[in-house]
């Protein structure tokens, strides 16, 4: 008589295909978060370029009223290590999900407020009042934001292709920058008197439809496994910051090594603008060139994030870095040619190649630096440490050495110096590639570089 067949387990949870199609989820949050990150502060970045300095900040000379303009973006930036301490905190006390929900409300929210925004001819002094205070929001908002989505990525992924799939977060910058290229360069061809009534604020107005689509998309994601674990285990964190600030260095070195891919994200879009019409490059022009850009980094990307997954993220992020800084002062010159076709060229080379290969790995690399106790608080200070320095001031400190100098030398030294930074702190970083993320601190190989942060 044959044996009786034996049932096959009904899946689970937990089973490979709905993991797969629960990472596939988690993915797409974190693109259509980050896209919504990068949308609002771009499309602020090139509308704070094109038109706040004489909306907002009337009566001053048009060189001051850019770099006041670009004040307030750096405000912005100000606020984000404040949001990745708040964030973290309950992100790794509470859990990640409900914290996403949140940041991204509020980026989105706060986004939408500036399209409705009087102006100074209509409320005076209250109009940058307002505007400073929903970028600090703005801030506070990203400050949470990036951290929680590449590590739900990262935390919902397997061990092989971590640095592949937190890249669809990381895709999300050059996503927001395309999207925002396009929006502003349809706004920008308007006439220039409807420009500055009323189409400046369009570009605003319409981050409410990537809001919804993101919030939609967020609400059907499961919370992350490793976390899921600790808040079993209760083993939670009871003020993760002190014990990410206990052990400083893997913070510092998480600050410092993406010091470069921002300086260069940062000049090579926002400034880019005021810089490249300043010298006489009409609007369109300058918006194409970003908008051929963002393409290329939308491929760029994921390959160099691949490839971390292959040879390791410090490698990587060094060849990144030393491209970067050596075509630092070509790209220049390429922009300073005042040729359309060379203009693309030039932010093709620096910011679709260079600072992408040098960005793309960064997702992976920073969650992968802290345990999963300390995590959110960890990668999300580290990152927003690194904008803060390489992108929250360089847009302003290139404005006014610029108006001082009356070349672009200052853009590429600042260029070439950011990334020079990220080249040498790549050597005082362990390869994280290889880490178990398995429980509340990472894996420990044999190596000499083994600073983390036990957690």
């Amino acid at each position: 008589m044959p044996p009786s067949p034996v049932a096959s387990p009904s899946p689970s949870p937990s089973t490979s295909p709905e993991r797969t199609r629960q990472l596939r989820r988690v993915a797409l949050s974190g693109l259509l978060g980050t896209a919504v990150e990068f949308y609002d502060f771009l499309v602020y970045g090139t509308v704070a370029a094109l038109v706040f300095g004489e909306l907002f900040f009337p009566g001053a000379d048009p060189a001051v009223g850019t770099i006041a303009a670009f004040g307030t973006f750096a405000a912005g930036y100000v606020a984000r290590p404040l949001g990745g301490i708040v964030f973290g905190h309950f992100g790794d006390r509470l859990g990640r999900k409900s914290m996403l929900l949140l940041t991204m409300g509020l980026m989105g929210g706060a986004s939408f407020l500036i399209g409705l925004l009087p102006t100074y001819g209509t409320i005076g002094v209250w109009a940058p009042v307002l505007l400073i205070t929903l970028r600090v929001v703005q801030g506070i908002a990203i400050g949470g934001e990036w951290g929680g989505a590449t590590l739900m990525v990262v935390e919902h992924a397997g061990e092989k292709r971590r640095g592949l799939w937190s890249s669809f977060t990381q895709m999300g910058a050059p996503l927001g920058s395309l999207l925002s290229s396009v929006v502003v360069t349809f706004v920008v061809a308007m006439p220039r008197d409807q420009f500055t009534a009323w189409g400046w604020r369009v570009p605003f107005l319409l981050s409410v439809v990537l809001l919804g689509v993101g919030l939609f998309v967020r609400l059907k994601v499961v919370e992350s496994p490793l976390f899921a674990e600790v808040k079993k285990e209760r083993t939670e964190a009871r003020l993760p910051i002190v014990d990410v600030l206990r052990r400083p260095r893997p913070l510092l070195l998480a600050c410092c090594v993406g010091i470069g891919a921002f300086t260069a994200q940062s000049l090579l879009t926002s400034y880019l603008i005021a810089y490249a019409t300043g010298i006489g490059y009409a609007r369109p022009q300058v918006l194409t060139a970003l908008t051929v850009s963002a393409c290329v980094a939308l491929v760029v990307l994921p390959c160099a994030s691949a490839l971390s997954d292959r040879v390791g993220r410090r490698p990587v992020v060094l060849a990144g870095a030393v491209t970067s800084a050596a075509l630092a002062f070509p790209v220049l010159a390429l922009v300073d040619s005042k040729s359309p076709g060379l203009l693309i060229l030039a932010v093709v080379l620096g910011h679709g190649i260079a600072q992408s290969v040098m960005y793309g790995p960064l997702g992976a690399l920073l969650t992968e630096m802290f345990g999963t106790r300390v995590r959110y608080t960890g990668a999300s200070l580290g990152y927003q440490g690194a904008t803060l320095i390489g992108a929250g001031f360089s847009p302003m400190i290139a404005g006014s050495l610029v108006a001082g100098s009356g070349n672009g030398t200052p853009v590429a030294l600042l260029i070439c110096g950011g990334s020079l930074i990220t080249a040498v702190t790549v050597w005082f970083v362990r390869e994280t590639s290889r880490t178990s993320l398995s429980g509340s601190t990472p894996e420990r190989p044999n190596s000499r570089r083994t600073e983390g942060i036990s957690a």
